[in-house]
């Protein structure tokens, strides 16, 4: 984690990436905010504050701060958003295949070699950090970019105006599933010098809104809601439905970005060719997703993002007055939305 008094120091390292005042100046307003804002313990080892309504790391708030001052959207932008948990990796795969399906041989995929956040990159991360392989900037059109942000968050030019750039594809669970997917997650970040994270500690926490992009069901509700009033701008997806119809989802997302399947690619199999590529059995099972490596700069190694990815096994863990409280506080979140994970 990166403390607010380092901030500063942080963006002078990287100023010959970053090379302009602006930067400077973004940094210096994250050393005046950071220490004015509500803190609590995290899930591992960093903090969470509270920024704007929800529960951010530093990290998170210093890429929410700097998207909201440097990056330049395009039109042509296609953002995969999800909260933590939800479907980022398999949602990433889906929509690079779907955009890439000319580009490249099935047999012979990027996803058989990279991980999906390779090759979707995570805006958060490197609007933040020099990544000297990757240049935002430099990418060609259409970019594919993934965020945990919610989307209140984003800069308005984004987000206000439907024929703005970008367009936003969503992915939500059922927020007992996610409970648990965050827990295990957790509990594989934390420093083996620490004991595990409880599951009662961290149900306590996620029922109070308290995790990465929490609260869970605001985030949730900023996406939809957006989504009925911009349909052509933001899709939500229910990780549940693509689960139980994959190649109809596929299908949604392709008309959604403007890239349908044409009669011969039906023909031909493709969708079907694009569900099995992005299986969560495919994926887990390529060796660049088994590799167990971590380090102090990226302590999260590719076999973490890959669990079960099965819907309901919350059954497995949570007791029934959890499972009855999570319920309770869904329907008091969405009631009167026109949302239900049912």
């Amino acid at each position: 984690m990166i403390s607010s008094n380092l901030a500063s120091s942080f963006a002078m390292e990287n100023s010959k990436f970053f090379g302009n005042e602006g930067y400077q100046k973004t940094y210096k307003k994250m050393d005046e905010l950071l220490p004015t804002l509500p803190r609590i313990k995290g899930w591992w080892l960093d903090q969470l504050l509270q920024y704007q309504g929800f529960w951010l790391s530093e990290h998170g708030i210093q890429g929410s701060m700097l998207i909201d001052d440097h990056f330049n959207p395009r039109p042509t932008d296609i953002i995969v958003a999800t909260s933590p948990k939800c479907g980022t990796t398999w949602l990433r795969a889906l929509v690079f295949s779907i955009i890439k399906r000319n580009s490249f041989d099935f047999n012979d995929h990027p996803l058989s070699k990279a991980n999906p956040r390779d090759l979707v990159h995570f805006l958060e991360a490197h609007i933040r950090e020099d990544r000297s392989t990757v240049s935002i900037d430099g990418l060609l059109s259409p970019r594919l970019l993934s965020t945990h942000l919610p989307y209140s968050l984003f800069p308005k030019c984004m987000t206000d105006d439907a024929s703005s750039a970008c367009r936003f594809v969503y992915i939500c669970r059922d927020p007992k599933d996610v409970l648990v997917s965050k827990w295990h997650f957790a509990n594989k970040l934390r420093p083996k010098e620490l004991p595990p994270l409880p599951l009662e500690e961290a149900f306590g926490l996620f029922s109070n809104g308290v995790s990465h992009y929490g609260p869970f069901w605001d985030h949730v509700l900023g996406y939809w809601k957006a989504s009925l009033e911009w349909p052509k701008k933001v899709l939500c997806l229910k990780y549940e439905d693509v689960k139980k119809e994959p190649s109809g989802c596929v299908r949604k997302v392709a008309e959604f970005l403007g890239v349908p399947f044409s009669p011969e690619e039906e023909k031909k199999g493709i969708v079907e060719e694009i569900v099995k590529l992005c299986s969560f059995g495919s994926l887990c099972n390529q060796d660049v997703n088994k590799s167990d490596t971590r380090s102090r700069e990226n302590p999260m190694s590719n076999s973490d993002f890959f669990r079960k990815g099965e819907v309901g096994d919350w059954v497995n863990h949570l007791s029934p007055q959890m499972s009855e409280i999570l319920d309770k506080i869904t329907e008091q979140k969405f009631q009167g939305t026109g949302f239900s994970f049912h």
